[in-house]
Parts: C-alpha cells; structure tokens; sequence
C-alpha cells in the first residue's frame, strides 16, 4: 500500500468512526463498526504474513493477533448486551485482556531492535514514569474497586487487571517513545494507536467508578479509529523504521528531566489530593516514593557517568593516535616538557610504502598497528611511544643513558623486523632509529630534541637502513 493510499486509509477511518458516534445508541452503531473492524482484522493479517522483510513476521503477526482478540472481544461483548446483558467478568473480558500480551511483546521486540544496547537510559525514564503512573491507577482506580467487595473472585480481580495492564502497556510504549530511532509517519501512527488506546481504557474506568455506564458506548466509538491506526502501521510502506536501528542518542533532551521531576513529585502530590488514606494505600505510596527517587537517582547518576566517559573519550582522541592508540605529538611534547632528562628515540619504517602501494591501505594500517604493539611491548611503563607522523614513531625514555637507549634501539630493530601476518600472506617492514638525549630548560626544547633524532634517523637510512645513529 503506499503512502497516500494509508493516508486516505486513516481518513476513511475517521469517517467511520464520526459515523458511528453520529448513530450512538442505534444498532446501526454496531454495523458501521463490524463492517469496518472485520475487515481490518483480514487487511492487518494480511501486511502481517506477506511482507517478510522489516524484522520478519513475528511482531506483525502479534499487532495482528492483537486486533483480532480485540474484535473479537468486542463481538462477544455485543452479542451478549443482545441476549440480556453482558457480566461484569466474562468472556469478553478473557479476550480483551488476553489481546495485552502480543501488543506488548511486539512493542518490546520493536524497541528492541530500534535501538539494541541503547535501552538502559530508556527503560529508567520508562519504569520512573510508570511508577507514578501505578501510584495513581491504585489510589484512583484499583483501591475504590477493593473497597466495592464484590461478590466473586473474577468480579474482584477482572476490573482491576485492566489498569494493571494498561500500566504494563504505559510502560512499554514510553521505552519505545524514550528509545532513539527514526521518527517517521509510523512512529507517528503507533504512538497515536497507543495513546488513544489508552486513553479509551483509562475512560472506561472512568466511567464505571464516577459516570454513568451510558457513556461507555461513546467512548467504544474511538476504539474503531484505534483498530484503523494500528493497521495502517502494519500496512504502511516504510513500517521498517520501527524495527530498525536508527542513530544513537547523544543527549538528554530536557523534556525528560521534566518528566522525571514531574513523577518524583507525583505520590506527595496524589497523596496530599488523597485524604483519609488506609495504611495500605500510604504503604503503596510510600514504596513507590522511593523507588521513584531511587530510579530518578540512578537515571542521572547514569548521565552523569556517561558525560564523564564522553569527556574522557574526548580528553583521549586529543592526545592519542586514533588508528593506533599511540601517544600523539601534543602528548610527546607535554611530557618531553614535564619529564627530566631522557633520550628521545625516532623511528622511520623501511619499506612502508611499497607495501602500501602493492598491499593498499588496509595492508599498511595492519603494520601500523603492529609495530605500535611491538614498540609498546619493547619499552618499560614509565616510556612514552608516540606516533608523530604518516609512519615515523618516536619513544621517550625518562631517566636512562645512552647504552640503555641503544640497547632498546637494537631490541627494536630485532622485533620490527619479524614478519607481520596478514590475511593470507605476511608482511615485512625495516627501521630506522635515531637517537638524541633531551634535558629540559632553555636550551633543550622537544623541537629541538625532535629536530635532532630526526637528523640522526635520516642519517642512518642513508647508511644503509635497518640500524640506529646517534645525533651528534
């Protein structure tokens, strides 16, 4: 289906559904909404097990499922105010709430693969939210059907398990809202089909406990724009976004902060709101007070690591060779300024570009690498390896002598020599080291100790290659 045809799609459906508000109270009513509904059940069954590709079948198969459970749910409930009424717990009741499950396991599976390894931050903000959200579906909604003392176990347990799941439901729906990916006219339409979702089941509760029940058939009215959107996600073209991995979040947008603070402050606010309250019901607010600072402290305790390991990250590509991991020049000559007197090793590779220009660039990136990891190994802790150039390194050595420095120059010279494997052949490379001793002050400046080593490095290839030259 492409994507003007949703569009005129979910435009028929709203038709549809102002229709049959305009009839309420008729059974014409019921027709316009099984008319429409059937067919939407067979449409989304249809986008569920012919496209194969965004993910596979399984989370379409589960958004199908789910409005077939609904449907039918709702066929029964008719049915039964047709032959003398429908109870309070029946199996209308079985079918609705067992339509939860899928659509929860499909927005799971969604975020899931909306953004893999992105959803801790998601699910704090998610679960900090819910929590509030719990606080005032139990004060509101679940304590004043306690307190009714109904008759039977399903009269007790069936009208509370619908807040319980709309609950499950808020949940999931804010990890997949909190969880970065694209936001394209699906996201769009799912985060309608949830939202108004819930908000017709908020306003069935709503009913029962405060309206009149006549109004319950007005708010059934929304459930067939409901049905309409969640089919028009399962069928619309670009529905992939929702199962594929967009870009990762870099920030905290400050919304959430809002949020957070917002449920922070929602048991006290509900409580105040409350009054008269049992001990259970200050229990349930009191435990859910903590665990909402508790998830709140956690969640920017977690922003606050992760701007830390932003700054280290940042603090380390400034210093630091990004193909290597190398010391860069900057570090070199912070700690030739910082360090007492050392001798500076300077290293060109010997053959480098014919294996660049026979091997290409991959080749010469694998011996980059693994000269960094033979110098690296070659040099005692407290020494500096840097990379300062195309293929030249330099090793800073603190407190040492001249013999200590030539003898590292010849173990060196021994271990870049040995063959480098490479996919399905080896690599060789040679090197050239000259030697110059640093002693900071005035006269003994890291350019000057660099320009130094450097001469004595140009000096030993043109000697021949593969050895070492002290400067001067």
């Amino acid at each position: 289906m492409t994507k003007q045809a949703i569009w005129l799609f979910v435009a028929a459906g709203v038709g549809a559904t102002i229709a049959e508000l305009i009839l309420f109270g008729e059974p014409a009513a019921d027709v316009v909404y099984y008319v429409a509904a059937v067919p939407l059940c067979c449409l989304a069954w249809w986008g569920a097990l012919r496209r194969r590709q965004e993910g596979g079948r399984l989370i379409w198969a589960f958004l199908a499922l789910m409005l077939s459970l609904s449907v039918t749910g709702d066929a029964v409930q008719t049915w039964q105010y047709f032959n003398g009424g429908a109870p309070i717990a029946g199996p209308s009741d079985v079918l609705w709430l067992g339509a939860y499950p899928p659509q929860i396991a499909a927005l799971i599976l969604m975020a899931r693969r909306r953004a893999p390894g992105q959803l801790r931050a998601a699910a704090l903000d998610a679960l900090t939210l819910t929590t509030a959200a719990s606080v005032a579906a139990y004060l509101f909604l679940i304590e004043p059907m306690f307190a009714e003392g109904r008759l039977t176990v399903a009269e007790t347990l069936v009208p509370v398990a619908y807040p319980l799941s709309d609950v499950t439901m808020l949940a999931v729906v804010l990890l997949l809202l909190l969880s970065p990916g694209r936001r394209g006219v699906p996201t769009g339409l799912l985060l309608s089909w949830a939202g108004l979702g819930l908000f017709i089941n908020l306003g069935y509760s709503v009913v029962f406990s405060v309206v009149s029940f006549e109004y319950v058939d007005r708010i059934a009215a929304l459930v067939l724009l409901c049905n309409v959107l969640i089919t028009a996600v399962i069928l619309h073209p670009d529905r992939g976004e929702l199962t594929t991995p967009g870009p990762p979040s870099t920030k905290m947008h400050r919304a959430r902060g809002i949020f957070l603070g917002m449920a922070l402050m929602a048991a006290p606010v509900m409580t105040v709101v409350r009054h008269n309250l049992e001990f259970r019901a200050w229990l349930v607010v009191l435990v859910a007070t903590a665990v909402c600072s508790g998830l709140v402290v956690t969640r920017f305790m977690q922003a606050v690591r992760e701007q830390e390991r932003a700054q280290a990250q940042l603090a380390f590509q400034a210093w630091h060779d990004p193909l290597t991991g190398l010391a860069n020049r900057a570090l070199l000559n912070e700690r030739l300024h910082r360090d007492g007197p050392s001798v500076l090793l300077y290293l060109d590779l010997d053959g480098f570009k014919e294996v660049n220009d026979m091997q290409g660039h991959d080749a010469g990136d694998a011996v980059l690498k693994a000269v960094a990891d033979r110098l690296t190994q070659a040099v005692r802790a407290d020494d500096v390896v840097a990379r300062i150039g195309g293929d030249e390194f330099a090793v800073a050595c603190p407190g040492v002598t001249i013999d200590d420095a030539v003898a590292l120059a010849e173990r060196i010279l021994r271990d870049v020599d040995a063959p480098i494997p490479f996919r399905d052949t080896t690599l060789t490379v040679g090197v050239s080291i000259g030697i110059a001793s640093h002693s900071p002050g005035p006269d003994g400046s890291p350019a000057l100790v660099l320009r130094s080593a450097d001469e004595a490095m140009y000096k030993a290839k043109r000697l021949g290659r593969g050895r070492w030259v002290l400067a001067g």
